[in-house]
């Protein structure tokens, strides 16, 4: 990565052939999806993703890439790792020059506590939410998107 990693957060997949940067000091907000789509995607109850420009991130190794249109008729094109199939990122062609990361992939991923959840109708009965952390039944209205992750894009 050029000597860049003294300069943001690094993260990857899970047998380091796939390796990135956030050209962030500090980790970026991050939300937490409970929709179907996520929880079958990830295996999970829910994944972790933070929402950051393209222009603040950086890969190195050789990823694949699988595209869907999805329920608003954009198309999302999911990337992973080429050996260990990892999921690392995604685009959409709705949100121009935004990549949506795995947060779960970062080095620090056990310092994530996410500000947000949404599609918390579709949650888990088994997972509690902090208090503090805003909540919304489904997706997130899009004046609150640009609101809630603006420092992710300063």
């Amino acid at each position: 990565m050029g000597g860049l990693e003294a300069y943001g957060l690094l993260g990857g997949c899970r047998c380091g052939a796939c390796r990135y940067m956030l050209d962030y000091a500090a980790l970026p907000i991050t939300y937490a999806c409970h929709c179907l789509n996520c929880q079958t995607m990830s295996g999970s109850g829910f994944v972790l993703q933070a929402l950051v420009p393209l222009s603040r991130f950086s890969i190195e190794g050789g990823v694949m890439e699988w595209s869907h249109t999805n329920s608003q008729g954009k198309v999302t094109t999911q990337r992973f790792c080429m050996v260990c199939k990892t999921r690392l990122y995604s685009t959409n062609d709705g949100r121009p020059g935004i990549a949506l990361v795995r947060a779960g992939t970062l080095d620090e991923s056990g310092e994530i506590i996410p500000a947000v959840h949404m599609w918390v109708r579709r949650k888990q009965s088994w997972i509690g939410l902090p208090v503090q952390a805003e909540t919304y039944d489904e997706a997130i209205p899009p004046d609150r998107v640009t609101a809630i992750f603006a420092p992710n894009f300063v």
